[in-house]
């Protein structure tokens, strides 16, 4: 099942935040979308996952939904959105509520995915008990849940210091070779990108456009910082002088 975007803009009152977009998201691949602050790329990935109405153009899914899908689009969120007061099961459980699931189908789900993500032993748990790590865990263990056919990421490791993004990453890594899943990807670290991701979106500063897709042709098992080396320094070479202006940009409208 394949993810098309076609022609999609999208206005805020008379601010163009996106312009044009064209763009196929490929059965079973990861695609990470990256660009300069401002330039569009929650905005683009709310109108993936139909939180936002785009001003023109349209997204459509192509094929069939995978077995068991309960949602076509499941969010991971940066800051987690957790429930404070639930515990980790019944967090994940929220993702199944509105479906008609039998009782023991959604425990059979909610045990899949806690022994998926490694929080078998921490379902009893609330989220001012876990790490910020865990708690990603949870978020992406909810996501889970609901067997989606697409995957939408918001940069869902800013929020982690350095070593946790690392094992995070390779969760994700782990997840992906288990279930194949569609990702697409919103972040602003280039390493992210290119570690977890089949292509990489490179978006203009306000309004997006699509200024390149980059394939990362380097297999997985193999993508060391040398091995990324030559793809990291094309992206940075994109993005850098939009980079700089779109924070001047920000600063200015701050000012």
């Amino acid at each position: 099942m394949e993810l098309v975007v076609d022609g999609v803009g999208h206005a805020y009152d008379d601010l163009v935040a996106l312009d044009g977009i064209d763009l196929e998201v490929r059965d079973g691949e990861i695609l990470a979308l990256i660009g300069p602050s401002g330039c569009g790329k929650s905005t683009l990935l709310g109108i993936l996952g139909g939180l936002l109405r785009p001003t023109r153009g349209e997204v459509r899914l192509v094929g069939a939904l995978p077995p068991g899908t309960l949602n076509p689009f499941t969010y991971v969120f940066q800051d987690f959105a957790l429930l404070p007061w639930r515990t980790v099961e019944a967090n994940i459980a929220l993702a199944l509520e509105h479906h008609s699931l039998g009782a023991a189908e959604r425990r059979a789900a909610i045990d899949e995915v806690l022994a998926l993500t490694g929080l078998a032993d921490f379902r009893a748990a609330l989220p001012k008990q876990l790490s910020g790590g865990m708690r990603q865990r949870v978020g992406v263990a909810r996501a889970l849940a609901a067997r989606p056919a697409v995957l939408l990421l918001d940069e869902p490791l800013s929020a982690l210091d350095a070593q946790t993004r690392d094992l995070l990453m390779e969760d994700f890594e782990r997840l992906w070779a288990q279930r194949r899943i569609t990702a697409v990807y919103v972040t602003h670290n280039l390493d992210e990108a290119l570690r977890l991701a089949d292509r990489v979106v490179v978006l203009s500063r306000r309004p997006g456009r699509i200024r390149e897709i980059v394939t990362v042709d380097v297999p997985r098992g193999a993508r060391s910082m040398a091995a990324l080396a030559g793809l990291h320094e094309r992206l940075w070479r994109t993005i850098r002088d939009e980079a700089a202006s779109a924070d001047r940009e920000i600063a200015a409208d701050a000012a």
